[in-house]
């Protein structure tokens, strides 16, 4: 167990001035709040923060980091207050302890989702301000994964789904190597049991007969750079970690006895000169693989990681990656913005500098700063997290990254939001291309725009940035609460002259703001939209400017209403409910059997989380909480809908299977389907021209554990490459 004494000893080694009393204070202090807590795992939850504390000592942090580490949980966790860590600590610790600590003052109706949304959207603001403040929660993260067991399954797979979607991809953002290769693991012990024990096993098994392979491989570069007077400060070789061998398997779909560089050898050269030199000797010794080479050395990733990376065919035929830096750049590669921290005369310096070199977080900031709905902010930020990245070039030779398959449209909103907005095509290498074309590496991209042009919602099917999606999303949204608001004032314009009452008086009066008001909306633009979404009905209205008995008399005498009122009213739609017993198997808002058609895009079964959307004259739309399509409409037709469902209720789903073409194959998976008690409504299946296949089958499916268990039963046949929900 990791005691306090290691912590001082450790910062003492790295930074001889640190002033540790600060740290014993912070310690003697979170054992004092933290006094009789235990952690599921029946331990002392002292340990918690004395084990963070030890991992930001690993980045080599300073003071207040290694403070932050050990108070972190006490405001969640205590009745500490923000005020008492700035009396005892400063303001700097405190605003650290603040950027970590969770959002407490959140609604109880409020989702788990938004609840998420609106706990990272802190992080980003506090990181923004102090990049320390995710090296804490990174280390946090990292303690907490590796005591995972001791939680609930439903609570391991929520929490590793989280770690892989999200502080995984920032780890790697910031160049922290040896924390995201641990997070990955350790998130891909807990989401894929077996898969990840029969990968540990097989790579456990390989490494017992390697290690005279890679001894001999080491000893060949030693000896080449050594014929060539070249010095060599290491050569290692080291096996890859079991998440990236996974990854690769399921993208090749192939086994592990096929993957012939799941060993990476790196050397470790004194100069930059150097690497290029080394890498000369590597391709003088064994035959490079064509496309393979990357020199991250000339144009860094955006995590500052600099190397080049060759994969050749090595000395018993098997291919093999080499990876050639400077001790520098694998320092950085290893620790990556920690290994930016100077102390100078005992104090920490650099933070402020680290933070203006990483430009993606400003672009992050400035992407999702306008996101409110939880879902679209929690898309976009995960988005931007990928690592997968290619590299192109504006016409002027500028360099720009951006994530694998993203198009020239992406490019366009990356050089400015107002190209993208107005952009109508775009040259390659001097080329036209369609705007669905996916860059590649190396391209060099001309925009061509027309002030006259905007965003098309078919973009939606092919851009891949947040930024893309969110200017795109955010004109179609602002074109569609326009024609609502339009159709809202003509409808109760209309009504309104049916007892001789003027809108526009009302609104000069200030009393349709009363009306507004008293009917939940802020403004009486926001009422109007309401009434042309048809949420709200023109009569509604009508009964707070209107006295009761001339508003029967009118209808008495049988006054026309437009027939564009009841088309799309909402109220009409709820009040579509008969006697039959539920069969959409959807509530909305509380009532039985409405009127609902599920989306065909997203296909949802129960157990997703569902939205309703109002669709004017069909009735409610019910998709999942996260299809695009929903995401690209106005929050304000979306209504709360939610299962029910009875036992024998079933919903069609497609799945896409990509497999090897190999013989028995679709028996194979036909029994998975009987097995799972799953009924095939229709299938096709065909063979591409790279000897593989694919089979898509329409399934009923009673719920969303069915489906998994279905896919998970069906990516364990032999030969299968993705499983795929369509």
């Amino acid at each position: 167990m990791l005691r306090l004494n290691d912590i001082l000893d450790r910062v003492q080694q790295y930074n001889p001035d640190a002033d540790l009393d600060i740290i014993k204070k912070a310690y003697v202090y979170s054992a004092k709040v933290h006094q009789g807590q235990m952690r599921k795992s029946g331990e002392p939850y002292l340990i918690h923060p004395l084990e963070v504390a030890g991992i930001l000592t690993q980045l080599k942090l300073d003071e207040a980091s290694i403070v932050t580490g050990l108070l972190h949980d006490t405001i969640e966790d205590t009745l500490t207050t923000m005020d008492d860590i700035t009396d005892l600590f400063g303001a700097e610790v405190a605003q650290l302890v603040d950027g970590v600590t969770k959002l407490s003052q959140l609604s109880a109706n409020v989702s788990q989702e938004e609840k998420q949304a609106e706990n990272f959207r802190k992080m980003i603001v506090a990181m923004a301000r102090d990049i320390r403040v995710i090296l804490v929660k990174l280390a946090d993260r990292s303690h907490n994964m590796r005591t995972l067991e001791h939680m609930i399954p439903e609570k391991q797979k929520r929490i590793a789904q989280e770690t892989l979607d999200i502080y995984a991809p920032l780890a790697n953002r910031l160049g922290i190597g040896w924390i995201k290769q641990d997070l990955e693991d350790l998130s891909f012990k807990y989401l894929r049991p077996t898969d990840y024990q029969d990968l540990h096993e097989r790579v456990e098994k390989k490494k017992k007969a390697s290690e005279k392979y890679i001894e001999e491989v080491q000893a060949i570069l030693r000896a080449k750079l050594a014929e060539n007077n070249l010095s060599c400060l290491q050569v290692q070789g080291r096996f890859k970690n079991l998440y990236s061998i996974y990854k690769k398997m399921r993208a090749g779909g192939i086994e592990f006895d096929q993957i012939h560089d799941v060993i990476a050898f790196r050397l470790i050269m004194k100069s930059m000169p150097a690497c290029y030199e080394a890498l000369g000797l590597v391709h003088t010794l064994w035959k490079p693989l064509p496309g393979r080479f990357k020199d991250y050395i000339a144009i860094p990733k955006p995590n500052m990681y600099q190397s080049l990376h060759t994969t050749v065919i090595g000395p018993f035929g098997d291919r093999l990656e080499v990876q050639i830096r400077t001790d520098e750049m694998h320092r950085i590669a290893e620790e990556g913005i920690a290994a930016h921290w100077a102390y100078k005369e005992g104090r920490a310096s650099g933070a402020g500098d680290d933070a203006k070199k990483f430009a993606w977080l400003r672009q992050l900031m400035e992407w999702v700063r306008g996101l409110k709905d939880p879902k679209e902010f929690l898309d976009a930020f995960k988005g931007d997290l990928f690592t997968d990245e290619i590299y192109v070039f504006t016409p002027a030779n500028d360099v720009k990254s951006l994530p694998v398959g993203a198009t020239p449209v992406d490019f366009a909103y990356a050089i400015h939001s107002d190209i993208g907005d107005r952009c109508v095509g775009a040259k390659v290498d001097g080329k036209i291309v369609p705007l669905r074309y996916k860059l590649k590496n190396g391209d060099t991209v001309e925009v061509m725009t027309s002030p006259n042009s905007h965003p098309s919602k078919d973009w939606l099917s092919f851009v891949k940035t947040s930024r893309a999606l969110a200017r795109i999303r955010g004109y179609i949204k602002e074109q569609q609460r326009e024609q609502s608001l339009e159709l809202g004032r003509n409808l109760t314009e209309r009504e309104l002259k049916r007892f001789n009452v003027s809108l526009n008086k009302l609104i000069k009066t200030g009393d349709f703001k009363k009306t507004a008001e008293a009917l939940g909306y802020r403004t009486e633009e926001a009422l109007l939209v309401a009434v042309g979404y048809g949420k709200v009905l023109p009569t509604q209205i009508l009964a707070k400017h209107v006295p009761p008995e001339k508003l029967a008399d009118k209808e008495a005498v049988g006054v026309p209403r437009p027939a564009e009122q009841e088309e799309g009213a909402f109220t009409k739609i709820i009040n579509k409910v008969t006697n039959r017993s539920a069969k959409s198997g959807v509530r909305i808002n509380g009532i039985d059997d409405a009127l609902v058609i599920f989306g065909r895009c997203c296909g949802p079964v129960p157990g997703d989380p569902i939205i309703g959307f109002i669709t004017r004259g069909r009735g409610i739309t019910v998709h999942t909480a996260s299809c695009d399509k929903v995401l690209a409409t106005d929050p304000n037709r979306r209504i709360e809908v939610t299962w029910d469902v009875k036992p024998d209720f079933t919903r069609p789903v497609t799945l896409r299977i990509m497999t090897t073409d190999r013989a028995g194959m679709i028996a194979d998976i036909s029994t998975a389907f009987s097995q799972k008690g799953v009924s095939i409504v229709q299938a096709n299946c065909r063979v591409t021209t790279d000897d593989r296949a694919v089979n898509t089958f329409e399934v009923k499916i009673s719920n969303l554990k069915q489906l998994d268990e279905l896919k998970n039963a069906i990516e364990r046949i032999p030969g299968v490459i993705e499983v795929m929900r369509s």
